[in-house]
């Protein structure tokens, strides 16, 4: 990067440094108009910043208009940041009046270096880096997006604090355009859109992150579904159905209760080892082994490919529930292929393809970006299992087959599984938010915890390979981010209605029913528009469901033997033959075509 860019929003360190000082205007601005609340954490993030408060009342959209103002004011007074450090005693001496500053400085090692950094008359705990002045950030182009609650230090079992989340930039032009995107992706934002259309919905009662597929989103997850698992039979996948819940002795085996307990929902005191205790399942591994492990497997048998549709429970947090997108029980198309470690390479290019054919056809893959997630060295004991080569083992031939195979990606350190390296397919949702669409990991330890051995061609016994693989992720997110990429206006072929027929008089109700039960014949799936309403707004209220395909039938259509269909983009596309049309949804359907 050339010299005069390092200072540019071009440079994401120096616009995480901006964001990250905008987070210290904040709460300078919150502590000026309202010196009661408590100051917890205030991060840059990939959209901006946020800082968490501890305040006695919700915040309010003129509380985040007054906080913005006096932003503006704390821009134009120019402050300096002056950074300084305290032994740990004066640090607590020093925040002794904000007790989560006071828990983050007793967490911290007894080594470490405990920094501040001081602005005007406040003083923030903090690592820093921040910009050299408060007149760096252009105070009219700051925006703070919203305030919504969250836990401390993201445990539900701790006081829920307000999150203020704002964005800021260099040039006030740059701020309208981001303004601009910001209200068209809220126009699509599935979790506003789905809910309008019919596609989902939560109650209270239930609980968070537990929607409720309404038909429309229970049908589109239903075509999905048949789609992945027929593909799937034709490249030799083999169907299992599991139990959705084990005991933790399953788990043990698998590692899963050493790594993955905080995660899951428990049936049962797991600390009782006098009772049974059962959790549901958060993923599907140690259950689809128990497939290969029925009887004795042979080389021969390799590569053993087992899919399954699987219903899979995880004990996310509160604040990170989103929607469709962020759910604590969901629906993904598991797969784990057990195989020779000649046969590794082949197999993890088939797993690519088929996730890189799922998403294309559904017109994500443009959109996507690849991680290779790696383990952290420094962290070994705590989350991964296996040793220090068997990781460089895994990582290096995983890292080969990426480069043979032309993949670009980035690298995530610490983001791998405990027991593997992985490709992770990432998607973002309209507002940035980055999440894991599609996963493919190299597992190399799990097969001895479970035993899963094969005779060779020396007739020894040989430890499998496994890959652990979904090919189009989770239903529910996927829906939700179909639903964002196109407006609601699902492909005809995914369509939970691809056809209505609007009688323009009661005369032509006969005629289209006529019709309709010839289309369902078919396989369309298809409703009539019985009411006593104009045509006008029968139309309107469709273009606003946003079916496909509207079919107008009058006196004239009925004479004629006619149809009039129209498409909610391409409009009136005249009258034709009732053959015709169905002719042309059908190359439309057959053909996955993205309209």
């Amino acid at each position: 990067m050339s010299e005069e860019n390092i200072y540019t929003f071009e440079n994401e360190e120096y616009r995480r440094t901006y964001w990250h000082t905008c987070s210290h205007v904040l709460a300078q601005a919150m502590k000026r108009l309202h010196p009661e609340v408590k100051l917890a954490i205030g991060p840059s993030i990939d959209t901006g910043f946020y800082y968490d408060f501890d305040t006695p009342r919700p915040f309010t959209p003129e509380d985040l208009e007054a906080l913005e103002a006096e932003m503006r004011k704390i821009c134009k007074e120019k402050l300096k940041l002056e950074r300084f450090e305290l032994p740990r005693a004066e640090a607590l001496e020093l925040m002794k009046d904000e007790p989560y500053k006071v828990e983050l400085i007793n967490d911290l090692p007894e080594d470490a270096v405990i920094s501040f950094y001081k602005q005007g008359d406040f003083t923030d705990l903090c690592a820093g880096p921040h910009l050299d002045s408060t007149g760096r950030i252009k105070g009219n182009a700051i925006k703070l997006t919203s305030a919504t609650g969250a836990y401390w230090r993201g445990d539900s079992n701790r006081k829920m604090l307000q999150r203020i989340y704002g964005v800021a930039f260099a040039k006030k032009d740059d701020l309208d355009a981001y303004i601009q995107q910001r209200e068209e992706a809220l126009k699509r934002d599935h979790n506003k859109l789905g809910r309008e259309l019919e596609y989902f919905t939560t109650v209270d009662s239930i609980g968070q992150g537990l929607p409720i597929l309404l038909p429309k989103g229970a049908r589109t997850i239903q075509l999905l579904q048949r789609w992945v698992e027929d593909v799937e039979q034709k490249r030799g996948y083999l169907l299992t159905k599991t139990p959705l819940m084990a005991k933790r002795d399953l788990y043990r085996i698998s590692g899963h209760w050493d790594h993955y307990l905080d995660g899951m929902f428990i049936l049962g005191d797991p600390h009782d080892e006098e009772k049974e205790c059962f959790a549901l399942r958060p993923m599907t591994c140690p259950f689809q082994y128990q497939a290969y492990l029925n009887r004795q497997r042979s080389y021969r048998d390799l590569p053993m490919r087992l899919g399954e549709t699987s219903t899979l429970f995880r004990n996310e947090d509160s604040g990170e529930m989103h929607g469709l997108i962020r759910v604590r029980q969901f629906t993904i198309s598991e797969g784990h292929l057990v195989l020779r470690p000649d046969q590794l390479e082949e197999e993890f290019k088939g797993c690519l393809e088929l996730a890189k054919y799922f998403l294309g056809t559904l017109g994500l893959l443009d959109k996507c970006t690849f991680r290779f997630s790696q383990w952290d060295p420094a962290n070994p004991n705590n989350k991964y299992e296996g040793t220090a080569e068997q990781w460089e083992t895994a990582q290096r031939v995983m890292g080969e087959i990426l480069d043979d195979l032309g993949v670009e990606y980035d690298i995530g350190i610490d983001e791998a599984a405990f027991y593997g390296p992985k490709l992770d397919i990432q998607y973002k949702n309209v507002f940035g938010k980055e999440d894991t669409l599609v996963t493919i990991q190299i597992d190399m330890l799990l097969a001895q915890r479970f035993g899963m051995y094969y005779i060779d061609e020396n007739g020894e016994k040989a430890l499998p390979y496994i890959i652990h693989r979904t090919s189009m992720g989770c239903y529910e997110r996927t829906l939700a981010y179909l639903i964002e990429e196109y407006a609601g206006a699902l492909p005809t072929w995914m369509a939970p209605e691809q056809v209505r027929f609007l009688p323009v008089t009661d005369r032509a109700a006969d005629y289209c029913a006529e019709k309709a039960k010839a289309m369902e014949a078919m396989g369309f799936r298809v409703e009539v528009d019985y009411r006593n309403e104009k045509i006008g707004k029968k139309i309107r209220e469709a273009q606003m469901e946003k079916i496909p395909y509207m079919v107008v039938v009058g006196d004239r259509d009925m004479e004629n033997g006619t149809v009039s269909p129209r498409h909610r983009a391409d409009g009136d596309l005249g009258a034709m033959s009732f053959e015709e049309f169905a002719a042309l949804v059908k190359d439309v359907v057959d053909t996955k075509a993205k309209k």
